[in-house]
């Protein structure tokens, strides 16, 4: 079974070679997305610990938080950061005409 290490990896393998391939800029935008979602895997998966409960009500072992909080952090930024890259293409297209 694949670990979401590995995971987080290979998809961020796959957004950079978007990222040197891809010249239309929004597609350049998206393998930048691709690229955040793999690090985010990447990081959920390097706090999980097998068997572990919630931080909440702790038994023998727990889960740390930080990493997915960092990470539901990221993604919310990652969103504001896609829109106005997307905006200024868009910009950018409307002054070229």
């Amino acid at each position: 079974m694949i670990n979401p290490e590995l995971a987080g990896i290979i998809i961020i393998l796959i957004g950079l070679y978007g990222l040197m391939t891809k010249e239309n800029l929004i597609k350049i935008v998206l393998s930048i997305n691709v690229v955040s979602i793999g690090l985010v895997l990447f990081f959920i998966g390097t706090g999980y610990v097998e068997g572990a409960d919630v931080p909440i009500m702790p038994r023998e072992k727990v889960v740390d938080p930080l990493p997915a909080t960092l990470m539901l952090t990221t993604l919310v930024v990652d969103v504001a950061i896609t829109s106005l890259a997307l905006a200024l293409i868009l910009k950018m297209g409307r002054e070229e005409e």
